[in-house]
């Protein structure tokens, strides 16, 4: 069975700055994965959601990123169901649009579904809107 993590801003701010205080832990939620992976104990996807990307300031082209380029993080777009499903998300629970999108994307995603987060509140009730046991991880 997949695992998918997925990561939200501070993560992501994290993972840019190797001098960030919260970049080892970061690192650590990403390599214990990949040692477990490579012994074919199931397989997992990271995925940003590109609103969390760009609330980050994660540009890809930048120099800055290209150590974080190398991680196998996957971009989940915005696309016209998801951005359906983060507006009602939005309206509803009166979330960020980068929150909303982390609803939609974990609604969608297959396999076991985590979040890697600094903001606890709002995506524990994102994540009582749906069905689905989402573990919610604080760095």
């Amino acid at each position: 069975m997949s695992r998918v993590l997925i990561l939200d801003n501070e993560p992501i701010q994290a993972l840019l700055d190797s001098q960030h205080p919260k970049h080892r832990i970061v690192m650590a939620y990403l390599e214990v994965p990949a040692r477990r992976n490579r012994r074919k104990t199931g397989s997992l996807i990271v995925l940003v959601p590109t609103t969390v990307r760009v609330e980050a300031g994660w540009d890809r082209t930048a120099t800055i990123s290209s150590a974080v380029n190398r991680l196998p993080i996957t971009d989940d777009a915005l696309t016209t169901d998801k951005a359906d499903s983060a507006a009602k998300l939005r309206n509803t629970l009166l979330v960020s649009p980068a929150d909303a999108h982390i609803g939609a994307v974990m609604r969608t995603a297959e396999g076991e579904v985590s979040i890697l987060t600094s903001d606890l509140g709002d995506l524990r009730r994102i994540a009582q809107t749906t069905a689905r046991t989402i573990t919610i991880a604080r760095i």
